[in-house]
């Protein structure tokens, strides 16, 4: 019950009771498939459950940090980093620093990183300074490089997105 994190594992025995020699390195990466989300366990995320749905008329959200979707939003999203789960869908523009796409898009995707991975279903553009696209993402739509930062950065100020109404 103490003493021994979920981690700490033994290491492996033969039948002599000596420790079997690990792997000389570390298994390496499929570079193919995308490296996971920036989220890490002691990020705050904000989620929008597969049970939610968002729907409405000129609909902006904006989230300072991390921001999950599993659910249906209808509406353009701003924030730092923003994942869009599998069982996610956004119609709508939907611009961050990190973008994750595991779900469902259809609008323009803007990022300094846009991670588009197998499972993806993207119809619209994507302004980007960093792509990675997994074998197996499906995408219509052009992709232009970023000329500069305004192209990607998203508005996480709240006044200007009332000022501007969007």
């Amino acid at each position: 019950m103490f003493g021994r994190g979920f981690n700490d594992q033994k290491p492996a025995t033969s039948t002599s009771g000596m420790p079997t020699p690990g792997p000389a390195t570390p298994p390496m990466r499929n570079l193919a498939t995308p490296a996971p989300s920036m989220l890490t366990a002691s990020t705050q995320a904000s989620v929008i459950g597969p049970d939610l749905a968002i729907v409405g008329q000129r609909i902006t959200l904006v989230c300072k940090s991390a921001l999950i979707i599993s659910g249906d939003v209808s509406g353009d999203i701003h924030g730092d980093d923003i994942t869009v789960s599998e069982t996610g869908k956004v119609t709508g523009t939907v611009i961050a620093r990190n973008l994750s796409i595991h779900g469902e898009v259809n609008g323009q995707l803007r990022g300094e990183t846009v991670a588009l991975y197998s499972t993806a279903r993207i119809n619209g553009d994507i302004v980007q300074k960093n792509l990675v696209i997994a074998e197996g993402a499906q995408f219509d739509g052009r992709v232009r490089k970023a000329k500069e930062a305004s192209d990607w950065q998203p508005t996480l100020d709240l006044n200007l997105h009332t000022q501007t109404g969007g």
